[in-house]
């Protein structure tokens, strides 16, 4: 994404560099004293025994910042907090990652952070709902419920005391993606919130914004009921040539991969114009393309048409405001 470039005639140049220049006049100022460069001086009381944190230095008994950010106080502690971050996991976190090993009862995933995370076997639902202890069968059957390359949606559980990032998957709502794209942006661009899961039901599309920066758009589909998981559990054994031939049969109709194309090239258009990803931006920008093609989302002239758009929602909102 980082390195996704516009082809900019002289005039759409102009158009963007002013909608830009807008969109810095109209948002928020931050305080002057809290946003600092490097070997800008923090001021601080020394009296207070100020305990100097992340980003922070002493230079001829002054606090100085060795990072550009917002100066953060927390008691006597003072850090700068980087303006651009990279993902760094906090407990309860919805991620997107994929696999890339298959060890002893363990996966092990790349989330787009320092080092892999970990989904033990004992952190997951096992397929059909199955609530007991793993056996050794289930060791030997691992492959068999996620694979090297598989993309998983998990929720961040913590670091363990040799430091790995481990992750679990214990509902129906979590687990393996299929039939969609994996998109990485930037982790910064990607708030937190209380909803990371979204089904956009104009297009048939289920959407996944992931706090590590990994985007899944693809078909929606309904997690089963334990119910309906135990009897097909229970049957499978009797039905896995049925079943086979259903898989072959299945199908994401072309307007739904249509669908998947608009929204993931609204991602990337939002992405590549470093605007915050929120469901309502990324919805906003797929109506505006509705009357051009796909493929002419990742053009010039949209892209430009997007930040402009983006100016007049930013005035409608300060003039509310005033």
């Amino acid at each position: 994404m980082r390195d996704f470039r516009f082809p900019l005639n002289q005039t759409q140049k102009v158009r963007l560099q002013a909608a830009l220049q807008e969109l810095q006049d109209l948002s928020p100022k931050i305080n002057s004293s809290a946003t600092v460069t490097v070997a800008d001086t923090i001021r601080v009381n020394q009296e207070d025994g100020v305990l100097k944190g992340h980003g922070t230095s002493e230079l001829n008994g002054k606090v100085v910042a060795t990072l550009c950010g917002v100066v953060e106080r927390v008691n006597k502690l003072v850090y700068v907090r980087a303006l651009r971050a990279r993902y760094k996991p906090e407990i309860g976190d919805i991620i997107v990652g994929r696999v890339i090993e298959i060890a002893p009862k363990r996966w092990r995933l790349e989330i787009n952070f320092s080092q892999d995370a970990v989904l033990m076997l004992s952190s997951m639902n096992l397929p059909g709902g199955i609530q007991r202890r793993r056996t050794a069968g289930d060791e030997l059957n691992m492959r068999s419920i996620f694979e090297e390359n598989d993309v998983i949606c998990a929720e961040v559980r913590g670091f363990q005391h040799d430091g790995s990032l481990h992750l679990q998957a214990r509902s129906q709502k979590y687990g393996k993606l299929e039939k969609g794209q994996l998109l990485t942006v930037p982790p910064y661009l990607v708030k937190r919130r209380k909803q990371h899961f979204h089904h956009l039901e104009q297009y048939g599309v289920d959407l996944i914004i992931g706090c590590n920066g990994f985007i899944w758009v693809g078909e929606h589909s309904e997690p089963m009921e334990n119910d309906m998981l135990e009897d097909q559990e229970s049957n499978k054994s009797n039905k896995k040539v049925t079943i086979l031939e259903e898989q072959e049969q299945t199908h994401t109709p072309v307007e739904t991969r249509q669908n998947i194309c608009r929204i993931a090239n609204a991602v990337r258009i939002l992405s590549a114009l470093g605007f915050n990803l929120s469901i309502e931006k990324v919805i906003d920008t797929a109506e505006t393309s509705s009357n051009i093609d796909i493929k002419d989302m990742l053009g010039a002239e949209f892209c430009v048409q997007v930040a402009e758009r983006e100016v007049q929602r930013r005035s409608t909102l300060t003039t509310k405001k005033g």
